[in-house]
């Protein structure tokens, strides 16, 4: 998970992005060397910045009706499919609890040809599940069973391990503020035999926390598998047949189910998930851990019934899941950095354009890519779910925006402002996501998503690699202090400054998590070069040593020349020690690069066995380099010895020490199980 200017909600972890990582290390590690309280803000504009801006009407809105509709999506849907190789879509549009457009596109099977049947075609929903579980969590408080700001260690019966002197609540959890870490071991898995229940993954991948609880947002699937478990342990049901009897059967959801993989009844109705080639193999049935962050399986036709319920105050055909008090409370704004940007709220989040705020979830598997968004106003929904990797979340971001521009345009003019250049570069920086691996291996990942923050000439902000759906660098101009928006775009970025007045966090429109700054000595691009520079000093030593070996096998019946006075050759020890570390980095990318089948997706327990190899290399190199420091402390009280001599030990030793560090700060080094 690196992050991305509105980062998706997804369930998926970085798996994906951390395997390229590892490899990247072994193959392009040389690379670079060739080429706080968060407060409410309203951007004012100080009387001393000049106003620059170009006022433009809004197109006239098209009619909300089915016939417009169909045109709308049968325009944009097929195209999505074919440009980004996706097999098949769902789609639905509701309004004031009738539907507007309900229709399949492409196929479920495309081997079967079986086509997208919106009512009966069972997609996966990844994140969209967070929003069951919050209702299920509502319904408990409803009772008086749960309390959303007591210690969440009151309903388990494991403990989660203290920090930062303050316990987690339920609604630290709602809004993603428990301050964990992400953990990605086991999370997605395609064979059933090696699933594990909810209390089990909890218990194994416990992650550390990063944040005190409350004050920094780091998206969290281990947070709602807690939630999850403590609506199964007050309940006294499973987490999945709490939720069937107590939201799909009285909404009459009847395509819908937590169990992975459905049950017998509704074994022939899911899609199948695809790769972004369409032409490979499906994925099988994802398997996500924990099931209450991800596990939802269901139709266009049943979220439909499912939003209907939630824009009708908790009821539906005389069925009440929620009370009005209960569902309005859950759409309040919660946390988030500035009031100029989407809240999250409990549970919900928002996501704003052209002036309409829109709430709900969207989700991520590797296959599957989900929209579910509700406008209590206008009364109106749109859900959109993709059953292949291509494009990504592209396409569902692409649908909401134009769907938005359509039929709800707004002004499209904006007012930047001038502010001094000492003010503008103050944003600038290197940034990571709040939601990454930080204690574990997979912290080597964070080194590949790192993007820096910089203000050009003309004033204007570029972070990264962020680009638009047109594939556009992203530009940002000021429209407040601290306050970004996208120059003929919508999107916004707020920098949040620390007590000292220094910007230490950046937030974006998706309230979920923000991107943090790093410390100089965790740039990338100190970080990278360090390690090549130290490889390459090595690849000489190992070349050299090869060169010398070779000289004397090929002199060996022949006078060898003396050595000159006061030189001493590196001693083994440095030259093993180089070797290892080669040998180690190299090879990290290579087993992974052949890990197969599931062990492709974010990593298991098959994974264990090539951590355990890393972890004694590793150990074996270290212990190599000690000595070869300590010959480089040692070289400089000999006398008579040549200064050419005693610089390259001293490189050697610098260039090990190096990777030392390397290793123990990014945890090349550290527990097998991740």
């Amino acid at each position: 998970m690196g992050f991305a200017l509105i980062e998706s909600s997804s369930t998926i972890p970085l798996g994906a992005f951390i395997l390229n990582g590892f490899v990247a290390i072994s193959l392009f590690l040389l690379a670079p060397l060739l080429g706080h309280a968060q407060v409410p803000i309203t951007p004012a504009t100080p009387a001393h910045v000049q106003q620059a801006g170009v006022k433009a009407n809004a197109a006239p809105p098209h009619a909300l009706e089915a016939s417009d509709l169909e045109a709308f999506f049968d325009g944009i849907v097929p195209l999505q499919l074919e440009r980004s190789d996706i097999a098949g879509a769902s789609v639905l549009v509701m309004q004031n609890g009738k539907v507007l457009l309900q229709k399949g596109y492409g196929y479920a099977d495309l081997k079967k040809k079986s086509p997208v049947d919106p009512s009966t075609t069972i997609f996966r929903l990844a994140s969209i599940s967070k929003l069951f579980t919050w209702v299920s969590v509502m319904q408990l408080q409803e009772q008086g069973k749960l309390d959303l700001d007591t210690d969440v260690n009151r309903y388990l019966d494991f403990q989660i391990r203290p920090a930062f002197d303050k316990p987690v609540t339920l609604r630290n959890l709602m809004t993603h503020t428990g301050g964990f870490e992400e953990t990605v071991r086991d999370v997605i898995l395609t064979d059933p035999k090696r699933a594990v229940t909810l209390r089990e993954f909890l218990i194994r991948n416990q992650p550390q926390r990063m944040f005190a609880p409350g004050t920094v947002p780091a998206y969290s699937n281990y947070g709602v598998g807690l939630a999850g478990y403590i609506v199964q342990r007050v309940s006294g049901q499973p987490f999945e047949q709490y939720v069937e009897q107590h939201i799909f059967t009285p909404l009459k959801m009847s395509h819908s189910t937590f169990y992975q993989p459905p049950p017998k009844a509704l074994l022939n109705f899911p899609s199948e998930g695809y790769h972004g080639d369409t032409e490979k193999p499906p994925i099988g049935f994802e398997i996500f851990n924990p099931v209450s962050a991800g596990g939802v399986s269901s139709t266009a036709a049943d979220m439909g019934r499912f939003g209907q319920a939630l824009l009708n105050g908790g009821e539906l055909d005389g069925n009440r899941i929620l009370n009005p008090e209960t569902l309005a409370m859950m759409w309040t704004p919660q946390f988030r950095a500035s009031d100029q940007l989407p809240p999250i709220c409990m549970g919900f989040y928002e996501t704003w354009r052209n002036g309409l705020h829109w709430i709900g979830h969207e989700g991520d598997l590797v296959a599957f890519h989900s929209l579910f968004f509700l406008q209590p106003q206008k009364k109106l929904m749109v859900f959109v779910s993709y059953n292949s990797a291509g494009g990504g979340d592209k396409p569902r971001e692409e649908i909401i925006d134009m769907f938005t521009d359509r039929y709800f345009p707004g002004p499209t003019n904006q007012t930047y402002i001038s502010l001094p250049r000492k003010e503008l570069t103050a944003i600038e920086g290197v940034y990571e996501s709040t939601r990454r691996e930080d204690s574990t291996r997979l912290k080597l990942g964070e080194l590949f998503s790192q993007r820096t923050a910089r203000v050009d000439k003309e004033g204007s902000l570029h972070i990264g690699d962020i680009k638009d759906l047109r594939n556009h660098p992203i530009k940002w101009k000021p429209i407040g202090k601290d306050l970004w928006q996208e120059i003929d775009g919508q999107r916004r970025v707020f920098a949040i400054r620390g007590d000292g007045g220094r910007v230490v966090r950046l937030a974006y429109d998706f309230p979920g998590m923000q991107g943090q700054r790093v410390p100089w000595y965790e740039h990338s691009k100190f970080v990278l070069i360090a390690v090549a520079g130290s490889l390459i000093v090595l690849l000489a030593v190992v070349l050299a040593a090869l060169i010398r070996v070779g000289k004397l096998v090929f002199l060996r019946k022949r006078p060898r020349p003396s050595p000159q006075p006061g030189t001493r050759w590196l001693p083994l020890t440095i030259q093993v020690a180089s070797g290892v570390w080669l040998a180690l980095l190299s090879a990290i990318g290579i087993l992974l690069v052949v890990v197969g089948g599931d062990d492709a997706m974010p990593p298991t327990s098959a994974w264990d066995k090539y951590f355990f190899l890393i972890n004694a290399v590793t150990a074996v190199a270290i212990a190599l380099s000690l000595p070869a420091v300590l010959s480089a402390i040692n070289i400089w009280r000999r006398t008579g010895m040549r200064w050419i001599t005693k610089v390259k030990y001293s490189v050697a030793a610098v260039a090990c020490s190096i990777l030392c560090w390397f290793a123990v700060h990014w945890h090349l080094l550290g527990p097998v199980r991740i």
